[in-house]
């Protein structure tokens, strides 16, 4: 089994506060290479910007090559792009991603690649109309404020300013979605079996259509893949104090395995194996409940002539929000689980 250590917490923090905001993923992409060249057997960086990393597993027999799989994880995060300058340091903005205006006002941010601070600001409660309060604040009538010195140029990403915190059992940060499964991925190269031709796509735009991953798999072919991402947690007490019952996932009950969602039904053989390793390995699992949502896996089935998928995710709580809260225990599980089934992957594998 594999441990977290302050080697990892200490590169998830550092994916956690780069900013790589969709169609901008720069600086993730600086760190994954950095981690992933001294194991890899390939490593390139492709016209879309992703990158992809071969680990050669060893033949499996005079007849039989190793399975080729598969893992991607999406560096990019959800955020904000400057559209407009208001002049006097205030600039308009479009959101990146699926981000609830709610969120926004009041929240602090750091702009372009200098990481300028600035906040989001907008009209205070104490001069709205009691008509204005009862809608949400629209984003056109948001602005980044970043001050009479601060200067931003059309097409510059935004994020949120939050800060990976470790508190207790839990992570806090901005982009846990999808920063905590690159950092697995990274962690599996520095343990990749020999016994499967490991393939893995750090891969971009997942935010805004599920770019990346399908030109990534189309460069790879793979027998099977797994996309690694973090799936919402809709966890909390009932308000009216009924029990939930469309929960999605929780907090601390180990890696989220997909059997559906809206782009994708995952193969029941791989979901099969997933359980089998999960129990055998003595290792918390739970299933996402089906429905909404999607990953990249989505676009990789339906890559070349198909490939079978399933989808592996970390909990977290407020998705797309300027901070989220995951477990470091489902962390853990979830490394080790795609670990021990990456150990134990036959040619025979999709035979079942």
């Amino acid at each position: 089994m594999l441990s977290l250590g302050a080697t990892q917490f200490k590169l998830l923090e550092k994916l956690c506060n780069a900013m790589s905001v969709s169609g901008d993923e720069g600086e993730v992409r600086r760190i994954v290479l950095e981690e992933a060249k001294p194991y890899a057997d390939e490593i390139k960086v492709d016209a879309l910007g992703s990158v992809l990393v071969r680990k050669k597993g060893l033949t499996a027999s005079s007849h039989k090559k190793p399975l080729k799989v598969l893992l991607d994880a999406h560096m990019d995060e959800v955020g904000f792009m400057i559209v407009n300058d208001d002049e006097n340091g205030f600039y308009n903005f479009e959101t990146v991603g699926g981000i609830d205006p709610r969120h926004l006002v009041g929240k602090q941010v750091i702009v372009g690649r200098d990481h300028i601070p600035g906040v989001i600001g907008a009209k205070p409660i104490h001069l709205t109309t009691v008509d204005e309060r009862k809608n949400t604040i629209s984003t056109d009538a948001m602005r980044i404020d970043l001050g009479p010195e601060g200067k931003a140029k059309v097409g510059d990403r935004a994020t949120f300013a939050t800060k990976f915190k470790r508190v207790g059992p839990s992570i806090m940060s901005k982009s846990i979605d999808d920063r905590i499964g690159v950092a697995i991925l990274i962690e599996l190269l520095k343990h990749a079996p020999k016994n499967i031709e490991l393939c893995l796509s750090f891969s971009v735009q997942e935010e805004v259509g599920l770019r990346g991953a399908k030109v990534a798999a189309h460069y790879f072919e793979p027998d099977l893949a797994i996309a690694v991402d973090s799936t919402p947690a809709r966890d909390l007490p009932d308000y009216e104090g009924n029990e939930n019952i469309t929960y999605n996932t929780k907090l601390g009950e180990g890696p989220a395995i997909y059997v559906a969602n809206s782009s994708t039904i995952d193969d029941p053989r791989l979901v099969r194996f997933l359980e089998e390793t999960a129990i055998k390995e003595n290792i918390q699992y739970q299933f996402r409940q089906p429905g909404g949502g999607g990953t990249n896996a989505g676009a990789i089935q339906r890559s070349r002539a198909g490939v079978p998928v399933v989808s592996v995710s970390v909990p977290h709580r407020y998705t797309h929000s300027p901070v989220s809260v995951s477990r470091i225990s489902d962390w853990k599980n979830t490394l080790n689980l795609l670990h021990m089934a990456l150990k134990n992957m036959t040619p025979d594998l999709l035979n079942r």
